[in-house]
């Protein structure tokens, strides 16, 4: 057996050598991967199913609110009548926790008021375990 080592001339009958890139394997797999992506995306976005409650939900009773008010010379006033001391003050945070629901304290101090009398009405709320705090009439202290 022989084999010829000549290098091949091109021939007429021979077509030439075609330089380009075969793409028809490339969209056969992005046929297949959009096939496969069309078919999982109503996989993915199923409903899920939730008990909700049905009807209305019970009405809730509205809670009392307290005005607390601390003016210029640091008078705490309890829904507009001054309170003597301290104490009076915690006595009457003592009495709101009993009650059920817990009144909502609203807090406001004047803008001339220390700062001292209103952390010691927050330390008495939080001490006594009332929870709905509220610090009201804040735009006063706003920019221009």
């Amino acid at each position: 057996m022989a084999m010829n080592l000549t290098p091949l001339t091109p021939s007429q009958d021979e077509p030439e050598v075609m330089m380009d890139i075969n793409t028809t394997p490339l969209i056969d797999v992005m046929l297949v991967l959009l096939i496969m992506l069309i078919i999982t995306i109503p996989m993915q976005l199923h409903a899920i199913n939730l008990d909700m409650p049905a009807g209305s939900p019970p009405p809730t009773k509205k809670s009392n609110v307290v005005h607390i008010d601390v003016d210029a010379r640091s008078v705490v006033n309890w829904n507009g009548k001054p309170l003597a001391d301290r104490a009076a003050l915690e006595a009457l945070m003592q009495e709101a926790t009993a009650q059920q629901p817990q009144p909502e304290l609203h807090i406001k101090a004047q803008a001339k008021a220390k700062y001292e009398a209103v952390a010691a009405v927050l330390a008495s709320a939080q001490r006594q375990g009332l929870t709905k705090i509220g610090i009201v009439g804040t735009e006063q202290f706003a920019g221009p």
